[in-house]
């Protein structure tokens, strides 16, 4: 069979037949008395194996080896394929990511393209300098997308480039609370956190629905977030979750402030004091979990809060005792 016959059955053009002989991958068996290459059946199988393993992306040299080395194992190769074939995604998918980012950006011009790309690789950088640098000049000229933001700052560590993301998030308009709440069901605690924290920090009603969502989370230190959030919110939803924060001693000074945030309204206030003398009543609640609820009614205005204390100033706990008696000296000198 001559090279025009061959290039025609296999597919294979008649100058990439001929490169692939110039490699000693194929070795046609004779020649014509015209000096026509001739190819036998056997060459013709060669052909297609060699088309077979490139379509695997293996080299020419590859398919060689593969081809000719007796002692060659194909697990390993394949092995070293696969792993060939994820880093290329995983570059691809990056890239695919950069080039979404740019377009959402919408830049004017080339100019705006190149200060998006900066923008985006000083986010990724290895100096914090950096990164805060990128976050505080983000809305300057272009505006970084918000998903590249959103993905910063759910991974950063260093608590000053940390709060100048939540920074820029808060001015990035709509659309960020939903964007940060997906972190919020990541498997990783610290991610979690920065989400809630950066949601803390969102303002409007989209933000403050997401914050509320999270007070039903697994994760108790992202519950504890969202509640300290939307008590200085004057959400009344936090109320139980602040209460129970005082009880545990988790950010309970920060949880005493945002109950007296909530107290504001009289009936909330008597509200607030009710449940708090509910968990000093409680039999589970120790020495150390009584003596905080009592200075939490300090912030409690209203006559409910008062008459508390005017009862735990009796308590047969001492401690109790004297920091409800020294209470009510403060909230009668006002």
């Amino acid at each position: 069979m001559l090279i025009g016959e061959v290039a025609q059955r296999s597919g294979v053009s008649a100058r990439m037949l001929r490169h692939y002989e110039s490699l000693g991958l194929v070795r046609p068996f004779g020649r014509t008395g015209s000096g026509y290459r001739e190819y036998s059946g056997e060459d013709i199988r060669r052909i297609f194996h060699i088309e077979s393993l490139r379509s695997l992306g293996l080299s020419l040299r590859e398919v060689g080896r593969a081809l000719d080395d007796p002692g060659f194992t194909p697990s390993e190769l394949v092995g070293d394929l696969i792993r060939q074939t994820h880093e290329r995604i995983e570059a691809e998918t990056e890239l695919l990511t950069r080039l979404r980012r740019i377009d959402a950006a919408d830049p004017a011009g080339w100019e705006g393209v190149l200060h998006v790309v900066a923008l985006l690789q000083a986010l990724g950088s290895k100096s914090p300098g950096a990164r805060q640098r990128a976050a505080l000049t983000s809305g300057d000229d272009v505006p970084v997308p918000v998903e590249a933001l959103v993905e910063a700052a759910l991974s950063e560590a260093d608590t000053n480039v940390a709060g100048a993301l939540r920074w820029a998030l808060a001015r990035s308009g709509d659309g960020v609370p939903g964007l940060l709440a997906r972190g919020l069901g990541s498997p990783v605690a610290a991610v979690r956190e920065r989400a809630v924290r950066s949601l803390a920090e969102m303002p409007g009603d989209e933000a403050t629905s997401e914050l509320r969502h999270a007070l039903v989370n697994a994760d108790i230190v992202v519950r504890g977030h969202a509640a300290l959030a939307l008590g200085t919110r004057g959400e009344t939803e936090a109320v139980p979750i602040l209460i129970a924060m005082i009880v545990d001693g988790r950010n309970d000074t920060d949880a005493a402030d945002a109950l007296s945030v909530l107290a504001t309204d009289s009936a909330m206030a008597d509200g607030i004091a009710t449940e708090l003398v509910g968990r000093l009543a409680h039999d589970a609640t120790g020495a150390p979990a009584r003596g905080r609820l009592t200075q939490a009614l300090a912030a409690v205005p209203g006559t409910a809060a008062s008459s508390a204390l005017v009862e735990l100033s009796r308590d047969g706990d001492r401690a109790v005792a004297l920091t409800a008696t020294y209470l009510l000296r403060l909230r009668g000198a006002r």
